[in-house]
């Protein structure tokens, strides 16, 4: 039996309780308090104790009922349960209790929930209240030292509570704008890509309309395959996004990885750009999110050549190594200087590879010609007889 596991689970379920239904959750832990002063009106007691008159239970009962709103108002709580509690110490002689539980559950809601102003107050009030108890019951230094100690205890576990509930939230927001970031680079990614080609091929059109009608043909049958493409990417990214009942929730395919390379090739190429492919390597699978960057980073590549470098060829090089994929794109184009260098596209590609722990750089081409993408991307070393 996994104890801290359970207790852990435990705690979660609590927590998911808490935020889903508040009300529940205050009217139980008062419950629970008032189970907890029960006890000593049940238990037998010495005769020379005081007596356990139903008075002072039903003012121990009036002390519990303020924590049904301790979320609502805790300062207005704090200050009914201190009320209540005095009233039961000065005009009822009933039995104690072994803790301030009412108390404690009080200041833990208000260190949790509060803001500082309200926390410092109720410190003060604290410094105040329990040494006037503890001297109309025992004027103990035993007593005062551990009221103390237990209301500082509850305090200090709001704060934690607090903070933890702080960084939770922080990190949820961090993720959320991740997950927009990413989104926003899938799209950008792919409505580039095929806007520019759809411009290259729609700007070549009339010309090819003019001296070789045949050539026409196929760039509007690229440009609408571009166009359908797009679409279909687009549905499957915002797809994900959508919630939709059980029923009509309909099989979502993957996003295009390393199989779908030789499609987007050729709709590069009906665009006119004369683009090679190669890998070298001990070829081998990729995982999903793996072959889905490096189709996102060669297509990204390639828009950036379409529509800045001016060039007739490009190359892509996929290289597997035992530990890592280098990804080489290499066109004939206007070379590094070419805006592509520092535009949005090439800041996605390095986000990608940033995120995968891999490394993007830029260059110029081979014998300092045309423009040069490398990538190295980190993956599993390759188990023996695999490809």
């Amino acid at each position: 039996m996994d104890v801290p596991g359970d207790i852990r689970g435990l705690w979660d379920r609590a927590r998911v309780l808490s935020r889903t239904h508040p009300r529940t959750v205050d009217i139980g832990i008062a419950l629970l308090v008032q189970a907890a002063m029960t006890m000593p009106f049940v238990v037998p007691r010495a005769p020379e104790l005081p007596a356990a008159t139903w008075q002072a239970y039903g003012l121990t009962t009036l002390t519990v009922l303020p924590l049904v709103w301790r979320r609502r108002a805790p300062l207005t709580v704090f200050a009914a349960i201190l009320a209540t509690s005095a009233l039961y110490r000065l005009a009822v002689d009933g039995p104690g209790q072994p803790l301030p539980y009412t108390g404690l559950v009080a200041v833990y809601t208000i260190a949790a929930l509060c803001p500082p102003r309200r926390r410092l107050a109720t410190l003060l009030v604290l410094l105040v209240a329990v040494p006037v108890s503890v001297w109309l019951n025992t004027r103990s230094v035993r007593e005062l030292t551990f009221s103390l100690f237990v209301f500082a205890a509850a305090y200090v576990f709001g704060r934690l509570v607090d903070t933890s509930r702080r960084a939770n939230r922080i990190e949820a927001e961090q993720a959320a704008a991740q997950e927009r970031a990413r989104i926003a680079r899938e799209m950008h990614d792919i409505l580039s890509h095929a806007v520019s080609l759809m411009i290259v091929q729609a700007e070549a059109g009339p010309v090819a309309v003019r001296t070789a009608p045949e050539r026409a043909e196929a760039a509007f049958d690229a440009i609408s395959e571009t166009g359908r493409d797009a679409m279909v990417q687009l549905r499957r990214m915002l797809g994900v996004l959508r919630e939709e009942p059980e029923g009509d929730r309909a099989p979502r395919e993957p996003q295009p990885g390393i199989a779908a390379l030789p499609g987007l090739l050729e709709r590069v190429r009906a665009g006119g750009l004369e683009v090679t492919y190669e890998e070298t390597g001990a070829v081998r699978a990729l995982g999903d999110a793996t072959g889905m960057t490096v189709h996102r980073i060669v297509q990204e590549a390639l828009t950036n050549t379409v529509k800045h470098a001016a060039a007739r060829r490009a190359h892509i090089h996929l290289t597997y190594g035992e530990a890592g994929l280098g990804i080489t794109v290499t066109d004939d184009g206007r070379g590094a200087r070419t805006p592509a260098a520092g535009g949005h596209g090439l800041v996605g590609v390095r986000e990608r590879a940033a995120a995968h722990g891999g490394l993007a750089t830029t260059g110029p081409g081979p014998d300092g010609r045309g423009f040069e993408l490398r990538v190295e991307l980190p993956l599993e070393p390759a188990r023996k007889g695999e490809r």
